[in-house]
C-alpha cells in the first residue's frame, strides 16, 4: 500500500498531515540526514583551515563552493542515495560518510582528501550536533512563531475583556469576582515565562571522539590544541560547547528543553479545560460554521471540539516529552544505543504539540463571550461580598466579623437587600458604611482590569 496521509500509521503524518508540514524538513529522516551532512562537511572544512594539520591542503574557492552546494542543494534524491548505501553498511552515519566520499570522487580538488571526512570522529560526534541543529531550527522556525501566535491571540482576548467582571469559582464554588480578561492574562504570563525559558535554553554539542577524551586526535595530530579547536567548531555552528562527555553528549540540555515544553503544554491543557467548562455553563458561545456537524444524532449541539482536540494532542505530546526527558540522560557506562531510536520520536512529540496549538488557535477564534450570562451569575451571587464586609468590620474593631458573615451567608443565596440591611446595622463610620453599600459583585474586582490590560499590552 502506497504511503499517503490516508495510509500513514501515525496521525501526525496522516489525519493531521497538513498541520505538520513545517516539521518535515526538520524532524524527518531526510532532515536528520541533511543535518548530518552539514556537520560532516563543516568539520572537513574546519580541518582544512587548520594550519597544524598540514596533511589537509587548504581548499580552493572551487572546492569550497562545491562543498557549500552539497549542503544547500541537498535534496530527497541525495537522501535516498544515503539510504541506499545504508542497506549495505547497516550504519546510518557511516552511510553519510560514504555518500560524501562518492561526491568527492568526482572532484579533482577533493578526491585525495576523502579520508579526512569523518576524521577522528565517532558517530555520536556527528549525531549529537545534527540533533542539536535540528532542535535549534525547530525552536526558531516552528515553536517560537507558534508561541508568539498563541500569546498574541490570548493577549487580544485579555485586552478586549479586561474590564468584563466575572464570578470566580474556587473549589467550584462562587468566589470573589475577577474579570474575564484577567483570567486570560494569567495564562498569557504563565506561557510567557515558559516560552522565555525555552528560547534561552542552551543547546550543547561535543566533538571529542570515541569516549570524550580526544584519544585518537592527540595521537594523530599532537600539535593541535584539540579542545580549543573542537570548541571553536561547535560554537561556529551556533551551539554551546560541552567538554564534559563520554562517547555521547549526555542530553541533559535536551531533557531541560522537553521539560520546559511540557510545562508550556500543561498550561495550555489547563486553559483548554477551563474554556471547555466556561462553554458548558454558557459563558462562551462558539461561532457556527456552515456544514459542520456537532453530533451525529443531536442536531443542536456545537461541541467544544477544538479545545478537546488540543487537550488530547497536548497529552500525547507530553507523554512523549516526559519519556524523552527521563530516558535520554541515561546511558550505560560510556555508551549504549537506546537513545538512538528514542531520539527519532522528537518529531512525533513536536507534531502533536503543533497540532494542539493549531486546534487551540482555531477554537479561540470561534469564541463568543456571553456577557449577559456572565452578568446574571454575578447578580445572583451577592454572598461573595461577605469577604470585603467582614474585612472592613475587622478594620473597625467589630467582634467576630467572620463568624457573623458566615452565619449570614454560608450555604445561602442572599440578595442585595439582605446584605445592605446587615451593613446598615453595623457600628462603623458612615463613610465606610457607604463604601460597602456601593459595592456590587460586578464592581468588586480589585485590580483585575489593570492586570489584564498590562499583560495584554505586553504581548500584542
Amino acid at each position: 500500500m502506497q504511503l499517503s496521509p490516508l495510509t500513514a500509521v501515525s496521525s501526525v503524518d496522516g489525519r493531521y498531515a497538513n498541520r505538520t508540514v513545517s516539521l518535515r524538513g526538520i524532524f524527518s529522516e531526510y532532515g536528520l540526514i541533511r543535518y548530518r551532512v552539514i556537520v560532516e562537511v563543516r568539520w572537513f572544512q574546519a580541518l582544512a583551515e587548520c594550519a597544524d594539520i598540514p596533511q589537509v591542503s587548504p581548499l580552493s574557492v572551487a572546492a569550497n563552493t562545491y562543498l557549500e552546494g552539497l549542503i544547500t542543494d541537498f535534496d530527497i534524491e541525495a537522501a535516498e542515495r544515503v539510504k541506499a548505501i545504508e542497506t549495505t553498511t547497516n550504519h546510518d552515519v557511516k552511510a553519510v560518510e560514504y555518500y560524501l566520499k562518492e561526491c568527492f570522487a568526482d572532484q579533482d580538488d577533493l578526491r585525495g582528501l576523502s579520508e579526512f571526512l569523518h576524521f577522528t570522529c565517532t558517530s555520536e560526534d556527528i549525531n549529537n550536533l545534527a540533533y542539536a541543529l535540528m532542535m535549534a531550527d525547530a525552536r526558531e522556525q516552528v515553536f517560537q512563531p507558534a508561541f508568539a501566535e498563541l500569546a498574541a491571540a490570548l493577549a487580544r482576548l485579555a485586552q478586549e475583556h479586561a474590564e468584563l467582571p466575572m464570578l470566580s469559582r474556587t473549589h467550584g464554588q462562587a468566589a470573589s469576582p475577577t474579570t474575564l480578561g484577567k483570567e486570560i492574562a494569567n495564562v498569557v504570563m504563565r506561557l510567557q515565562r515558559q516560552a522565555g525559558a525555552f528560547e534561552q535554553q542552551a543547546v550543547l554539542g561535543k566533538i571529542n571522539g570515541a569516549v570524550g577524551n580526544f584519544n585518537a586526535h592527540m595521537v594523530a595530530c599532537p600539535d593541535v590544541n584539540w579542545p580549543s579547536f573542537a570548541q571553536q567548531f561547535v560554537e561556529s555552528l551556533g551551539l554551546d560547547w560541552n567538554p564534559w562527555t563520554t562517547q555521547i553528549e549526555p542530553h541533559d540540555w535536551m531533557a531541560e528543553s522537553f521539560q520546559t515544553l511540557s510545562r508550556y503544554n500543561v498550561i495550555l491543557i489547563d486553559l483548554c479545560r477551563d474554556i471547555w467548562a466556561y462553554i458548558s455553563i454558557g459563558y462562551f458561545g462558539q461561532k457556527t460554521i456552515a456544514g459542520e456537524v456537532g453530533s451525529s444524532t443531536m442536531p443542536h449541539k456545537v461541541n467544544p471540539i477544538d479545545f478537546e482536540n488540543a487537550e488530547g494532542n497536548l497529552s500525547v505530546a507530553n507523554a512523549l516529552l516526559d519519556h524523552l526527558s527521563g530516558k535520554l540522560p541515561l546511558s550505560r557506562w560510556q555508551r549504549d544505543l537506546t537513545d538512538s531510536t528514542v531520539l527519532r520520536t522528537l518529531g512525533t512529540a513536536a507534531g502533536h504539540s503543533l497540532i494542539a496549538y493549531s486546534s487551540l488557535l482555531k477554537g479561540l477564534g470561534k469564541l463568543q463571550v456571553n456577557a449577559a450570562r456572565i452578568a446574571a451569575d454575578l447578580d445572583n451571587s451577592w454572598e461573595v461580598l461577605a469577604e470585603p464586609v467582614q474585612t472592613v468590620m475587622r478594620l473597625h474593631g467589630i467582634d467576630n466579623p467572620y463568624e457573623q458573615l458566615k452565619a449570614l451567608t454560608r450555604g445561602k443565596a442572599i440578595t442585595a437587600e439582605t446584605l445592605h440591611a446587615f451593613i446598615r446595622d453595623l457600628d462603623i463610620p458612615d463613610e465606610a458604611k457607604q463604601q460597602l453599600l456601593r459595592l456590587t459583585p460586578a464592581n468588586y474586582t480589585g485590580n483585575a482590569a489593570h492586570m489584564a490590560r498590562l499583560a495584554g499590552k505586553n504581548n500584542t
